[in-house]
Order: C-alpha cells, then sequence, then structure tokens
C-alpha cells in the first residue's frame, strides 16, 4: 500500500471517531497520532493525556509537555506509579500488560469523564512483530490503535513526520525505563533513576541511538552501530566509565551486537505470568 494511501486511511479511520484522547508520551508515534487527529478533529476534539510515574524518564515528561502546546492540544497530566501495581515491581514477562492496562484505564475514565468517544493509543504495524503484551491490554479494553489500522509502519510514521515537519522524525525510539531491566529482576525507584542518570549522561554527550540495560551491578551499554567508535574512545570511555561508577554500578560492558529492540526477549522464557 503507498504512503498516502494508508495516510487517507487514517484519516478516515480518525474522521469517523469524531473525538479523542490520545494516550501520548511524545515518541514518534504518539507525537505523529496527536497531530493527525488535530488536523482531521479540530483541536477542541482532541485530548493528549500524558502518564508520570517513576518508569517515565522527566526529559520525556518535559518534551511531551512542549510538543503539545507546539501542536496546540490540550494536555492533560495524570500520575500514575506502576510500582505501586500488584506484580509489576517483579518483572514478569507480562509486565507490560499490567503498566498498559493502568494507562488505558485512567485514559478511557479521564475520556468518560471529559465526553470523548475514543481512546487511541500509537501501536503501529511493527509493533506485531516483538513480544508486546501491552497489545493485550488495548484489546480487551477497546483501545483504539489508528496508525496500526492504516498499516503503518514505524518508518512511514517517520517519513510522514518529516512531511510535516515534527522534531519527532528523527527521535529515538522511546520505551520506558522498566523495560531495561530482564524479567524477573525486581524493578525499585533506585534502580530506575540509576538507568535514567546513566541514559540522560548519553544524551548529554550526543548518543542520539542508545539503551543502559540494568544487570545488577553491570550497566550494559547498547548503542547505534555508527556511534560505537565514539564510545570507545577512550576519553569518552573514561567519562562513561566515571559517570556509571557514581551512578552505582561496578561495571560498564559494551553489547557488540548494538542497539536493537526487544533485546530483553532474546532468550527469555516468555509466559503468560
Amino acid at each position: 500500500m503507498q504512503l498516502d494511501t494508508k495516510l487517507q486511511k487514517l484519516k478516515l479511520i480518525l474522521t469517523e471517531l469524531g473525538s479523542a484522547v490520545v494516550a501520548f508520551s511524545g515518541g514518534v508515534d504518539s507525537t505523529f497520532l496527536l497531530q493527525i487527529c488535530r488536523d482531521v478533529l479540530g483541536a477542541e476534539h482532541v485530548i493528549a493525556l500524558t502518564a508520570t510515574s517513576p518508569t517515565y524518564p522527566s526529559h520525556e515528561f518535559n518534551e511531551s509537555v512542549r510538543l503539545a502546546k507546539e501542536l496546540g492540544v490540550q494536555q492533560i497530566v495524570v500520575d500514575s506509579n506502576e510500582l505501586e501495581i500488584p506484580g509489576f515491581a517483579d518483572n514478569p514477562p507480562r509486565r507490560c500488560y499490567h503498566c498498559k492496562k493502568e494507562l488505558f484505564g485512567i485514559c478511557l475514565s479521564k475520556a468518560r469523564e471529559l465526553g470523548y468517544a475514543e481512546v487511541l493509543d500509537g501501536s503501529n504495524l511493527d509493533d506485531l512483530n516483538d513480544y508486546r503484551p501491552g497489545r493485550e491490554a488495548a484489546q480487551e479494553l477497546k483501545v483504539r490503535s489508528p496508525l496500526l489500522e492504516a498499516g503503518l509502519t514505524k518508518e512511514d510514521i517517520r517519513a510522514l513526520s518529516r512531511q510535516n515537519g515534527l522534531s519527532t522524525a528523527e527521535k529515538q525510539p522511546f520505551a520506558c525505563l522498566a523495560s531495561r531491566f530482564p524479567y524477573g529482576t525486581r524493578i525499585t525507584a533506585e534502580r530506575l533513576q540509576q538507568i535514567d542518570h546513566c541514559e540522560t549522561f548519553m544524551r548529554e554527550k550526543g548518543f542520539h541511538t542508545f539503551r543502559v540495560r540494568y544487570h545488577n551491578e553491570t550497566a550494559r551499554i547498547e548503542v547505534a552501530l555508527d556511534e560505537l567508535s565514539r564510545i570507545i574512545n577512550d576519553k569518552m570511555r573514561q567519562e562513561l566509565l566515571a559517570e556509571f561508577k557514581s551512578a552505582g554500578f561496578t561495571y560498564v560492558a559494551l553489547d557488540l551486537q548494538g542497539y536493537r529492540t526487544g533485546s530483553m526477549n532474546e532468550g527469555a522464557a516468555l509466559n503468560n505470568n
């Protein structure tokens, strides 16, 4: 299907909704979806709902505020602490299901309160290629995924974002900080802060596509292959070591496979827990 055809399909889907609450993180997908919702439905019929929590980095929240203002869409901010959800902190393979069920429940409640017709999320076609238990929560609660329904892939969304002048077109893929932990490793506020501290440092040093994965005493760095040479530069290496150790890690390891989505699913025994 041609890109223009997919876009027209997306607009038709949105036109039929009338009004919507968008689960808005400020990432590539939800920002593009919010812009198109605004264009199709009008800003007065769209709300961006953002949930703050220990797993949501502060810089991402600040970015979401900026983007919502830039797009001229009202943003509602609610508190949501996933660490208080029974079973979440134990980090089972279905962790994302519990998190999304909480988030979408909040969105649905707000939509009913304010009289909005639907709740939308930014899932796209590529999300079907990875283990995504959060999709089950969306389906259970009848949250719509218009980008997926229109057949849009991540690269389609980036291409359309470029055409529409969105600053998020080249943004690193976003995933909550809980995704940095191997299944079964307990997630705590302190450990989340360790990861956030290290990733903030890497971002400030100009790295674009990366993750810092938590393995108890060890931080495992994934970085885009074209950025590997920067990270092994002796000055940068020494700075990273000092910063990561100040955050509480004993060892700092570089993953030679580089950055990839879903790396914590590699070799994991995924089940329904």
